[in-house]
């Protein structure tokens, strides 16, 4: 890295560091960029320059989880199944960032999350973000296996298994929030949790047949119908 580019790094590291202490000691939504500049001790216009919106500078350096899933996909073993490579990374993560609602900081972060409209709405924009990702590594992972085991449409089911699966692991982790804001022991929560998340990921793998529709031992029977269409046309 040259020095210009070094100096802009460490513009960068500043500008975030400054803006996420101020979140944190006070109400994000009356924090102003101007403010911020002025504690960073740089322009306004250098502010804009690395970042785009408060939301984006508040949540910049926290988020591994937007690019995670699709990561995990797209760098598993060759012989691990796109789901399995999925499966395990969730399970993780989900036990990862319930069980971190026990440190100060972590807790801080949550609360002026949950107390913020726009922070709730950026998060929100950055899960979509996360899903796209995935479809996308999961389709190409799909499309490049010619065996019987790939689903016959790679992108609804992908455009399926991210949306289900990425819900799944929000709400895992959302609902511990709200129980962690009311003191519950996170020790306790992640236990919970994690055994939660690992059978309903394993079951979810287990019934891939219902998404990729081939090669996977339907439970509809030779015809392919299921059991309500069968006893109508009975």
């Amino acid at each position: 890295m040259d020095r210009r580019a070094l100096k802009k790094a460490r513009t960068r590291d500043r500008v975030r560091t400054v803006a996420q202490r101020m979140f944190a000691e006070g109400d994000f939504d009356s924090v102003t960029i101007a403010d911020i500049a002025r504690e960073a001790d740089v322009a306004v216009q250098t502010v804009f320059n690395h970042f785009t919106t408060k939301e984006e500078l508040f949540f910049d350096g926290r988020t591994p989880w937007v690019a995670g899933p699709a990561d995990a996909v797209r760098d598993r073993m060759p012989s691990m199944p796109p789901l399995t490579a999925l499966r395990e990374y969730l399970v993780g993560t989900v036990r990862d960032l319930v069980s971190s609602l026990g440190q100060p900081d972590r807790r801080c972060y949550v609360g002026t999350l949950e107390a913020s409209d726009a922070l709730r709405a950026h998060e929100r924009e950055l899960v979509h973000e996360t899903e796209l990702r995935l479809r996308s590594a999961l389709v190409d992972a799909w499309s490049a296996d010619a065996s019987p085991a790939a689903p016959a449409d790679p992108e609804t089911a992908a455009t399926l298994v991210a949306a289900s699966w990425l819900s799944t692991a929000r709400t895992l982790v959302v609902t511990q929030r709200t129980a962690m804001m009311d003191d519950a022991d996170p020790a306790v929560l992640a236990d919970r949790v994690l055994d939660m998340a690992d059978r309903l990921f394993r079951h979810f793998e287990a019934g891939v047949a219902v998404v990729h529709g081939r090669g996977q031992g339907s439970t509809y029977g030779d015809t392919g119908w299921p059991p309500v269409a069968m006893r109508r046309a009975g």
